[in-house]
């Protein structure tokens, strides 16, 4: 079986092209493919399929642990990238070799359109992707908590008491403000976060450090697959925590340990938009 590694961010996935790979257990695969030291190694792995209805290609992504998340900020813009390269986007604009150009992906959590950027010689190395909506109501999210919008509320767990902001962009959130990411215990206190019985189908968790208004640090643990170097979904999550609790603004530069991500969020009724890197590490043939 052919496949690539790609990220964005630090934030790698595996991709198969299943136009012209048959993957059975895409879920028992995504543990074995995965795997950092009895596998190739990545966050996950992200099959690239037929659109069903309006896409160009689609997303299903799975984590370190098999489970299958709706949606991912890195991966969907790695992706777009596979599949540009590959001609495999057959809409109505295909994506042409000098340009610009817009891949729309159809994922679990709808549609997403990313627009591929080139650098001056001509090779795709960012990529700007509208999140959608974010859902701010609990039952949404979801999350067991009274009330309609959880925002700085009282998380207690491992004997530290967090205030918590909730946010789903197409996947949940919870993001939690410290004084500094670098040496918090994160790999202590996120599986406890990730799995506690407020979050039905768990949740990613990050906690931030705000720079100043137009600039944050964050570290995530993603549910399924652990302490990531970058998240998309959760960049775009703290964007909107940062405005509703009025912690940094609309646009903000996000930094994470494996780079940089932009995010804005224009107004309350608007898309977030993502941007950042892409970057192809290699191919190679999986034995099984």
């Amino acid at each position: 079986m052919r496949f690539a590694k790609l990220h964005g961010a630090g934030n790698d996935y595996i991709y198969v092209n299943g136009l012209e790979e048959k993957v059975l257990d895409p879920a028992a695969l995504a543990v074995k493919i995965s795997d950092r030291h009895f596998g190739v190694g990545a966050d996950g792995l992200i099959l690239v399929l037929p659109p069903r209805k309006d896409g160009d290609v689609r997303m299903r992504m799975f984590n370190v642990d098999g489970s299958e998340s709706e949606m991912c900020g890195n991966g969907v813009r790695c992706l777009a990238k596979f599949a540009a390269e590959r001609g495999l986007v057959k809409g109505p604009v295909p994506c042409a070799p000098a340009a610009p150009c817009t891949v729309r992906v159809e994922t679990e959590a709808g549609l997403r359109e990313v627009r591929l950027l080139r650098d001056a010689s001509g090779r795709i190395t960012r990529g700007s992707v509208g999140m959608g909506r974010p859902r701010l109501e609990a039952a949404l999210i979801p999350v067991s908590l009274e009330g309609e919008r959880v925002v700085d509320v009282p998380l207690t767990v491992g004997g530290r008491t967090l205030w918590m902001t909730c946010v789903n962009m197409g996947n949940p959130h919870a993001v939690f403000y410290v004084d500094g990411v670098d040496g918090w215990p994160l790999e202590e206190v996120g599986p406890k976060i990730e799995r506690h019985p407020l979050f039905p189908e768990r949740v990613n968790v990050h906690i931030v450090q705000v720079v100043s208004l137009g600039e944050v640090r964050m570290r995530t643990w993603e549910r399924g697959s652990g302490l990531t170097l970058a998240c998309g979904t959760g960049a775009s999550a703290v964007c909107v925590a940062g405005v509703l609790t009025g912690r940094s603004a609309r646009r903000i530069l996000v930094h994470v340990p494996g780079g940089d991500l932009e995010v804005e969020w224009p107004d309350d009724a608007a898309p977030v938009t993502l941007t950042g890197p892409v970057d192809e590490v290699f191919t190679g043939e999986w034995p099984e």
